[in-house]
């Protein structure tokens, strides 16, 4: 996870050298105009590998020392950049200059030599050619490491093979059923401008959405109600010209189920005649994308549906959703603790209580509480103690194995598929997150505010707070959207992070560059 904070902060450390170069930003001497030259050329060979690295550092404990000792280099250019930047303004701006000597004369010689020295010209230049050196090494490496260009992480093939079948055993949700299956069968509105309308079921990775949808997709209520079913699963990639396919596929007579399409205008027409008139149900399964036109390029041949049709939309991002129209997507929320606790008891014990393991209960409520309802976890977890009826072994996963199980067994990585998908700049201020206590409440300007002193929001103009706050706002929003935070009890003014969020932050960021502080909380969550 080290790449991730990593990408975020060679970013920005190559806007400024590229800025550096090209503008001779140091009033140096050529060999350190050349050394900076030479990193500019070095930095990308080394950010082509972060890709591989970031999927083999949680195996391989040498690509996790070797992304760390790449993040003191980018540290440490970060450091010359700064001083080359200052000298830079000391000699550009004589009152400065003036100022900073009026100040110097105010401070005893023995306290003021550190504050004010500048390196020196040849400092300055070993110091560059020692980080090209290390850099050199490092990529020097990747052979020995393993590590190759890759242009994207790979993805989890199995999500891609998500289908409508449900699952045995499922637990809860049934509430929430009832809730969608009123909006599903219920009747195409007069005013509505399409003979169909989507029903969007948002919320954080691995809390049942596609369980949800697959309850609905397989009511016998849904099966009689609609005259044509597909469920697709979209995943990050929204190819409008393959899931039109795969609809047709879904929906076509036995006869033209093999056919395929190469002309997208040909497969639109064949899906608007197969469509025209039918009440059709779509479910369109973890959609990732944001842009108003993957939908529009998908959706054309689903105006002729008869009145009453529905698109239901997984997603963990709700900005498409708004783009479309709904206001009002459906929220799913974790499990009730008794459900919770019942999902837990099927996967570890293969009951649905705990009644032949009474002394187990205590610590299955403690792991359940770890969870905070999340279905994913709560599976992954289970799972782990399947074969493991010892007291011992509960009570080891309660108190000190629980994190490290969980990357093991791939609820990280479950809910890194959010993170991944942040810009670099929203992946910065969301790991300077981890230094928040679990279950910390905090406000939304505060957040603000510190984000803005560490520098985090450098694209707004400088001398323009109020500009800095506005674009604060947006970032905070989005990871509120996508949530990375969520509103406390209902509390529209007060916010925390989830304990796996919070957990996912703490893993983003290498422990030896940041100080964790037990600060007092000036709200506390109320037990429910």
């Amino acid at each position: 996870m080290a790449e991730i904070i990593i990408s975020a902060l060679l970013r920005v450390v190559f806007e400024r050298l590229a800025s550096a170069v090209s503008k001779k930003v140091a009033p140096r001497s050529k060999e350190i105009q050349s050394q900076l030259k030479k990193l500019e050329t070095s930095l990308p060979k080394i950010q082509a590998l972060l890709n591989d690295a970031a999927e083999k550092e949680t195996q391989d404990q040498r690509v996790k020392g070797w992304l760390n000792r790449l993040q003191h280099l980018a540290y440490d250019i970060d450091d010359v950049l700064d001083a080359l930047a200052t000298d830079h303004e000391l000699t550009d701006q004589e009152p400065a200059r003036h100022k900073t000597s009026k100040v110097k004369k105010l401070i005893p010689t023995c306290c003021s030599t550190s504050a004010f020295s500048s390196p020196s010209d040849t400092e300055m230049h070993q110091k560059l050619i020692d980080i090209t050196t290390n850099l050199q090494q490092l990529y020097d490496e990747r052979n020995d490491l393993g590590l190759i260009v890759k242009d994207k992480r790979s993805k989890s093939i199995n999500r891609i093979y998500q289908t409508s079948l449900l699952p045995p055993g499922i637990i809860g949700r049934q509430g929430e059923k009832d809730i969608l299956l009123e909006k599903l069968l219920a009747d195409h509105e007069p005013g509505d401008q399409n003979n169909f309308s989507i029903v969007p079921i948002v919320g954080m990775g691995g809390n049942g959405k596609t369980t949800l949808a697959k309850l609905l997709y397989n009511e016998p209520k849904v099966k009689h109600h609609f005259e044509l079913k597909a469920w697709i699963c979209v995943s990050d990639e929204f190819d409008s010209f393959n899931i039109g396919n795969l609809i047709f596929e879904s929906v076509a007579d036995e006869e033209k189920k093999e056919k395929e399409f190469k002309n997208p205008n040909l497969l639109q027409e064949a899906l608007r005649n197969k469509l025209a008139g039918k009440r059709f149900l779509l479910v369109l399964d973890d959609v990732w994308s944001e842009k108003i036109e993957d939908w529009d390029t998908l959706v054309p041949p689903f105006h002729s549906v008869a009145p009453g049709s529905k698109i239901i939309i997984t997603t963990r991002k709700k900005q498409l959703v708004q783009q479309l129209g709904n206001d009002d997507p459906y929220h799913l929320k974790k499990l009730s603790h008794e459900d919770a606790l019942t999902l837990f008891a099927q996967h570890s014990l293969g009951s649905t209580n705990f009644d032949s393991y009474p002394t187990l209960r205590s610590y299955a409520e403690g792991i359940e509480k770890k969870c905070d309802g999340l279905p994913l976890a709560l599976k992954l977890l289970g799972t782990s103690l399947k074969t493991r009826r010892n007291e011992e072994d509960w009570k080891e996963l309660l108190n000190s194995k629980i994190w490290s199980l969980k990357d093991e067994g791939g609820i990280l990585p479950a809910l890194r598929l959010s993170y991944h998908e942040l810009s670099a700049c929203l992946k910065q201020m969301f790991a300077y997150s981890s230094l928040f206590p679990k279950d910390y409440v905090f406000e939304k300007d505060d957040l603000i505010l510190l984000w803005m002193a560490e520098g985090f929001l450098h694209k707004s103009t400088p001398g323009e707070p109020m500009e800095m706050e506005r674009l604060g706002e947006k970032y905070f929003d989005e990871l509120l959207s996508k949530s990375f935070f969520e509103h406390v009890n209902g509390d529209k003014s007060l916010f925390v992070m989830h304990d796996l969020m919070n957990d996912l932050a703490k893993s983003v960021v290498a422990g030896e560059f940041f100080l964790r502080l037990d600060i007092e909380m000036k709200y506390k969550i109320e037990e429910v």
